[in-house]
């Protein structure tokens, strides 16, 4: 039952682009097994795309979360067309990936990094690098053990309610009807 509660809070939250100014950036899930190889290119290694959107005060309004098939140019084109709105501003790290924003009609700024603890200090990522740490340690603090293939639902669990958290009281009346919606609209009986 939770796998179908979370599955409709990903299709709901997929069917809301996220627009304004946007900070972007390249998230892992996994570790290393012993003996396995390290960092990114591990095979124990869920790659996803977080990004939040930014009101103009740069406080953040909402974000989204979704498992990629890796950081490649036609995978975050695919990404963007889907999640991001035509016209928004999109800040990111320098993968060179993520130039593949332009292609969903978004504007696109690169601010390099340089990796290692001091590119999560940069003020251009606080909101993005919070949420990613802040989602991780939820994750892993409420559950032993998850299997990449319900990783998506998880993420999309956690955005679902933070993107409804100025709303608490209206988020359960709200998920109810909406599924209550769709459920007749599929089902004639």
């Amino acid at each position: 039952m939770k796998h179908k509660i979370m599955q409709v809070m990903k299709e709901r939250d997929d069917s809301k682009p996220l627009s304004g100014i946007i900070q972007l950036d390249d998230v892992y899930w996994g570790g290393e097994r012993r003996g396995g190889k390290r960092g990114r290119g591990s095979v124990n290694k869920v790659p996803f795309v977080a990004a939040v959107s930014l009101n103009e005060e740069g406080h953040p309004i909402a974000m989204n979360m979704n498992v990629v098939k890796g950081f490649r140019l036609t995978e975050i084109s695919r990404w963007a067309k889907q999640h991001l709105q035509p016209n928004s501003t999109v800040i990111s790290d320098g993968l060179p990936c993520f130039t593949a924003v332009t292609e969903a009609g978004c504007s696109h700024i690169s601010i390099v990094t340089g990796g290692g603890p001091q590119s999560v200090t940069k003020e251009e990522f606080t909101w993005i690098n919070t949420l990613i740490g802040n989602v991780k340690n939820a994750i892993t603090g409420t559950y032993h053990a998850i299997n990449p293939k319900h990783l998506p639902r998880y993420l999309a669990e956690l955005c679902y309610r933070h993107n409804r958290r100025f709303q608490l009281e209206d988020m359960l009346p709200r998920f109810v009807y909406g599924n209550s919606q769709k459920i007749t609209s599929t089902n004639p009986s």
